[in-house]
């Protein structure tokens, strides 16, 4: 028996997996229509940076629901990706790659996009702080929320570069043949019906052991409840596309876990319609409900899995640009979008009009950026996780 050609699921030989791509790609559009929406949101998750005079239920409730399973997403998908990554490179290449692409972005990121977004939030505030030069140094002054310096949107990319080194020695378990029996022993027994649903109880466990006490303030030190379901949804991802059966597993019961994500979904929007939300605390009422959110975000997960699977398996012009444009924009778009929300909010306009004009707007303006600078110079490359030699591309 052949263990590795049983288990390998790729190679650099084989076809890439467009369905992750189109994942990836669509995951950032998603967020910039996020972001836009944050505009006009005012909840529990907090307040975005600029916030509209009148806020919208619609969007708050569109904001909620993406929450539920957006940023969870991202995390597999990087997961998956890391074991594609280290099919190809030794583990140093992979640290070196992990430095090269998230945390160079991350220190450029936090000292020249982030800054503005915090400028325009102290000018929504009558906050006298002068012109953008004078602010500059005041950006350093304290770690948020007692002083301005923060890493925003930002904090995507440091978690997951912390994730993917912590993780490492786990990874590579899962490459010795130990490790690939052991999964390989798992990938038959997810087959079994129902048996798709088990991984959502450790997320469900961390939501409510750790959520009621580290709610989300994404500032690494001290997130447990961030930290632990992204390292899973990571490790998850890497342990996904390691072996075809588990994907032949979410194929198989995709209308279960489809079904499954709206059930549950229906019972969390139906908790806050209500109004009976547990107050955050370690009682019984409020730890069953954020272990329901845990496992409707699984739920969610494979679901999306699985309809990518049965509908993105292709590739076009679109998705070769995009592929390469998404980090960038990433990266981008937040800082583009409060410049622009800043200005939108005061324009005598009803919601819809302004979150259009604020989200295509980001669109445009940040693909502009892209194509004109990022693209076309090596060195604004480089500070954006890409590679010189794809310049042509």
């Amino acid at each position: 028996m052949n263990l590795k050609s049983d288990l390998y699921i790729i190679n650099k030989h084989q076809e890439r997996h467009y369905d992750l791509d189109w994942l990836r790609v669509l995951a950032v559009l998603l967020l910039i229509y996020f972001h836009a929406a944050a505009v006009f949101y005012q909840g529990e998750l907090g307040d975005f940076y600029i916030k509209n005079d009148l806020l919208s239920p619609v969007l708050g409730w569109f904001i909620f629901f993406v929450h539920q399973w957006h940023m969870p997403l991202f995390f597999l998908i990087s997961g998956a990706a890391s074991w594609f990554s280290l099919q190809l490179r030794t583990p140093m290449e992979y640290v070196n790659e992990r430095f090269r692409r998230l945390l160079i972005p991350f220190i450029f990121g936090t000292l020249v996009l982030v800054p503005p977004q915090v400028y325009y939030k102290l000018l929504t505030h009558h906050t006298d702080i002068g012109s953008y030069l004078q602010f500059y140094p005041q950006f350093f002054n304290r770690i948020r929320p007692q002083g301005n310096f923060e890493w925003a949107h930002l904090w995507f990319v440091i978690y997951l570069f912390v994730i993917s080194l912590v993780s490492l020695p786990l990874l590579l378990f899962f490459k010795q043949e130990m490790g690939r029996r052991w999964y390989s022993t798992i990938a038959t027994f997810m087959k079994q019906p129902g048996v798709i649903l088990l991984p959502a109880l450790p997320l469900a466990i961390i939501e409510g052991a750790f959520r009621p006490k580290w709610f989300g303030f994404q500032n690494l030190y001290d997130d447990w409840a961030n930290l632990l379901l992204y390292l899973c949804y990571f490790v998850y991802g890497f342990i996904l596309y390691s072996d075809t059966r588990f994907r032949q597993a979410i194929a198989q019961y995709q209308k279960l876990v489809l079904f499954m994500a709206i059930v549950t979904m229906s019972i969390i929007f139906g908790i806050q319609v209500t109004e009976v939300l547990p107050v955050r605390s370690y009682s019984g009422e409020y730890i069953l409900y954020q272990m329901l959110r845990g496992f409707n975000s699984w739920c969610w997960v494979t679901a999306i899995l699985g309809l990518s699977q049965q509908y993105l398996l292709f590739t076009n012009s679109i998705l070769q640009y995009t592929t390469l444009a998404a980090y960038p924009v990433f990266l981008l778009h937040q800082t583009v979008l409060v410049a622009i929300s800043f200005y939108v909010v005061q324009w005598d306009l009803g919601i819809t009009t302004k979150f259009l004009i604020i989200s295509t707007a980001t669109v445009m303006v940040t693909n502009a950026l892209y194509e004109m600078f990022i693209k076309r110079l090596n060195i604004v490359r480089f500070l954006f996780g890409l590679k010189p030699n794809d310049i042509n591309k």
